[in-house]
């Protein structure tokens, strides 16, 4: 899953709170845990019709202005 050359760069504090809180909630590993938060974000925005859609809903979650 994360053997092959697609990579993210984060912050050490964030990378410190994330094996904290996937270490806590059980999961086998952190990438297991960032997998998850990001499956379940992005099936948040799935079934959206359009980009603006989209934009929108990332708008009214404060993730764009």
């Amino acid at each position: 899953m994360f053997g092959n050359s697609n990579k993210i760069k984060l912050d050490g504090d964030l990378m410190d709170r994330i094996k904290r809180v996937a270490d806590v909630a059980g999961y086998a590993s952190h990438e297991e845990f960032v997998v998850h938060v990001i499956e379940k974000e992005l099936a948040n925005f799935e079934g959206d019709d359009s980009d603006e859609d989209i934009t929108e809903k990332l708008r009214g979650l404060g993730y764009i202005s």
